[in-house]
């Protein structure tokens, strides 16, 4: 509820304060900008925490998939536990170590393919990225970390900035 309100003063502060300042109540238009400053920052927290627990689960979601790679993974890692865990039954021995080696290769190799998954897991970072390293032909790089701030500050700051644009909307009469 706090935060439906602190939305409702974010939005309306702004043409409010304005119109206080035109009518010359200085102090009035400058302690409703103080209220909006307060509301826009617990508005953006709130947004911040909404927006970021979204795309982490989403993220989470797609990360833990599996697939045709992960899966052929798993299947050669429990062979090769099974492998192992026979062939050490009576004892360790050049063939258990042997045994032994295969399965860290193979749990090496479950890891890279888990590893690729959850490098996929959030398509719209990854494109953006390639998709701005392309149109600057190399000059730009940024990494899908920096995309991933990127749309958490505008999913977070544009709604907020609605009261900003009915205010100069209501200006411009």
């Amino acid at each position: 509820m706090a935060a439906y309100q602190a939305f409702c003063v974010t939005l309306v502060m702004p043409s409010v304060a304005a119109r206080a300042w035109q009518a010359c109540q200085r102090g009035v238009a400058l302690a409703g900008w103080m209220v909006w400053l307060a509301t826009f920052v617990f508005a953006n927290m709130a947004g911040i925490g909404f927006a970021s627990t979204n795309i982490a689960d989403v993220t989470m979601v797609r990360a833990s998939r599996s697939t045709p790679a992960v899966t052929a993974a798993q299947g050669a890692l429990a062979d090769a536990m099974r492998s192992r865990d026979a062939e050490c039954k009576g004892g360790v021995g050049r063939y258990c170590r042997e045994r032994e080696a295969s399965v860290v290769d193979r749990r090496q190799a479950l890891d890279a393919a888990m590893r690729q998954v959850e490098q996929t897991a959030d398509p719209q970072t990854t494109a953006a990225t390639k998709l701005v390293s392309w149109v600057t032909a190399g000059a730009i790089s940024p990494n899908e970390n920096d995309f991933g701030m990127l749309r958490l500050a505008l999913l977070c700051l544009l709604p907020q900035l609605a009261g900003v644009l009915l205010m100069v909307g209501r200006g411009s009469k």
